[in-house]
């Protein structure tokens, strides 16, 4: 062949095999992803970096010859090595630590204990208790803390007698000092995060035991080694990789928490970075805020880092084999009873009281005073007496009540919706892109999200989309502060990681010998997802739609900065309330959201096979 001929022929196949690139569809999803959350992930990073390098005009006077917007380390320096340093940065930081390993450790040990129960021994009533170990995660983290206050504040502090305090006064104990470490502070702050975040633990230790073969247990047993050491040398190491993925995810949220920070610790002064951050954004000190929201990414990106450290250093175990595997549950023997009835115990105080305590506290005319004449309906039905509540109305006749309550459900199902299709088709280029750089990418960028504080999160978007995004001059999006779409949009990206988990599981149950037999048939991309993928996929859908409705619906923390009157939802008027002292109204708010949440999971459950597990362990 001549070299004229044979460079024709290489140009050819060079253009053929760019046209067959760019014609494939999914390499087109694939290339608008990855573009959309370069866009909406990396550049407001890259931006809220760049902010802490720009002076403010604010602070002009601070450095002598600056000019507004030009590149300074004066916000890195006040933050870390100034007379601020150990109010601004150093106590807060070591209060978020200590926040992040106590919630960390006790929430692995309570949800590792009762994964164990569920999926390895004979535990009565398992029906009952799967679904009550997951119902904590439905109720807000902040709404726990409004209950632990109703149940233990202290008048000196809190204003009003909780329930414990109301009963020790009635006893003649007028000392109620010793009180005040359970109400408020660190201790308080780790027991009500760890009634909440427990949950991670016991659904990602749940699908690892169940993944395991007792024969594994029984062969051990066999050679005479006790429970413990069974327990210790096989169960363990086992179960060690999902355990380490629980710290991360417990840890990374227990830093950045603000609503559970704000009831408890505001009251004695305790603060954390997540405090500290909201403050200086209240404050416009946008700058401050943003530095510590970078460093508090670092923390959560540095426990990734050695988290995969752990992992990628321990020992590979095969648990599943070509002849199937079962799973013989352990006797508790003397201890089932026992154990069933602590187990119970638990969930009354979790679950239970803390809900009988808001609807008390609800219609309770006055606080701290426990008699017949002071419960009132007032707070949920009454027209409006000035002696009460500035003369505010009742919930059901309050117009802000009703505008929350429209934005909270418009704003749960649009982004339900669409962050369930976009966690749908991301897990789709998770599963099929595996192992592949395309696939890496995107799920590299898709986690980014979940190490960004969500009040940092919600400042940078408000940063951002606050002015106009143009391009060579055009507007390419519009200013949205104070619009719905930011909340949407905020909404959607923080809730990606969650989203796109629960579709990669999704897909990865869809045998990729469905689409090439399709294929064969001559159905193109479109066709196959229509017809195969997203039929298969539908309960997964569902328990996808389910997981963002719920984290959606009791969020506080990611959107406490960019709310505005119009924008209200739920939880912001339930914070609103909270603040200006008026814990009945709050209290009745908080029911109404954690009523939605667990009505709308039932019938999802019940008529859509939605399982809120799956998609969370996924």
């Amino acid at each position: 062949m001549k070299p004229k001929e044979q460079t024709y022929s290489k140009s050819r196949r060079l253009k053929n095999q760019i046209k067959a690139v760019v014609t494939n569809p999914y390499n087109v999803i694939v290339l608008i992803a990855i573009v959309l959350l370069t866009y909406l992930i990396i550049f407001p990073l890259v931006d809220m970096m760049a902010t802490t390098f720009e002076l403010s005009p604010r602070d002009l006077r601070s450095v002598p010859g600056g000019e507004a917007g030009a590149f300074t380390f004066y916000y890195w320096k006040r933050l870390l090595a100034s007379e601020l340093s150990m109010n601004l940065l150093i106590r807060p930081l070591l209060n978020s630590l200590v926040i992040g390993f106590g919630v960390s450790v006790c929430a692995i040990a309570l949800g590792s204990c009762l994964a164990w129960l569920m999926v390895r021994s004979d535990l009565p009533f398992k029906p009952f208790f799967s679904l009550a170990v997951i119902i904590p995660y439905m109720i807000p983290s902040w709404v726990k803390s409004q209950a632990w206050l109703s149940m233990f504040k202290t008048p000196r502090v809190g204003g009003a007698p909780g329930f414990v305090a109301s009963i020790m006064t009635s006893l003649g104990v007028t000392n109620l000092d010793w009180l005040e470490p359970i109400a408020y502070g660190p201790v308080a702050i780790i027991i009500v995060l760890t009634l909440h975040y427990y949950a991670y633990t016991y659904l990602l230790v749940s699908a690892a035991l169940n993944s395991i073969n007792s024969e594994l247990e029984e062969m051990g047993e066999i050679q005479g080694a006790s429970k413990t050491l069974i327990l210790r040398r096989i169960t363990l190491p086992l179960v060690l990789p999902a355990m380490l993925s629980a710290i991360i995810l417990t840890f990374s949220k227990a830093i950045g928490t603000f609503g559970t920070i704000n009831y408890l610790g505001s009251p004695v002064s305790f603060r954390t970075l997540s405090s500290e951050l909201y403050s200086n954004s209240k404050s416009q000190n946008t700058q401050t805020a943003f530095a510590m929201a970078i460093l508090m990414i670092c923390i959560a990106s540095l426990s990734v880092f050695i988290n995969q450290k752990l992992i990628g250093a321990r020992k590979s175990y095969a648990t599943i084999g070509g002849k199937g595997g079962r799973s013989t549950p352990i006797g508790l023997g003397g201890w089932k009873p026992v154990i069933t009835l602590i187990l119970f115990i638990f969930f009354i105080i979790g679950i239970i009281m803390p809900v009988v305590i808001l609807i008390i506290e609800s219609c309770m005319l006055k606080e701290g005073t426990y008699s017949l004449d002071n419960f009132t309906l007032y707070y949920w039905i009454g027209s409006g007496d000035p002696n009460i509540m500035e003369g505010v109305p009742g919930i059901f006749k309050n117009q802000n009540f009703i505008n929350s309550l429209v934005n909270s459900l418009k704003l749960t199902f649009v982004n339900g919706v669409f962050g369930t299709i976009f966690g749908q088709m991301l897990g789709y280029i998770c599963a099929k892109g595996r192992g592949r750089l395309h696939g890496k990418l995107v799920e590299q960028l898709v986690f980014i999200p979940y190490l960004i504080p969500s009040v940092a999160f919600g400042g940078i978007y408000l940063s951002m989309f606050s002015k106009p995004q143009t391009l060579f001059g055009v507007t390419l999006v519009p200013a949205l502060y104070g619009t719905f779409a930011l909340l949407t949009l905020t909404s959607v990206v923080k809730h990606l990681p969650f989203a796109s988990r629960a579709g990669t599981s999704n897909m990865l149950q869809i045998s990729g010998e469905l689409e090439e037999a399709a294929t064969i048939e001559g159905a193109g991309f479109f066709k196959r997802f229509v017809k195969i993928v997203f039929p298969l996929s539908k309960g997964g859908f569902i328990s996808g739609f389910m997981l963002i409705f719920v984290s959606i619906m009791k969020e506080l923390d990611l959107i406490i900065l960019i709310m505005t009157p119009k924008t209200s939802t739920l939880p912001y008027l339930a914070f609103q309330y909270q603040n200006q002292n008026c814990p009945q109204a709050s209290n009745c708010v908080a029911i109404v959201m954690f009523s939605i949440v667990f009505l709308v999971y039932a019938l999802a459950n019940i008529f859509g096979d939605a399982d809120l597990a799956k998609s969370m362990a996924g």
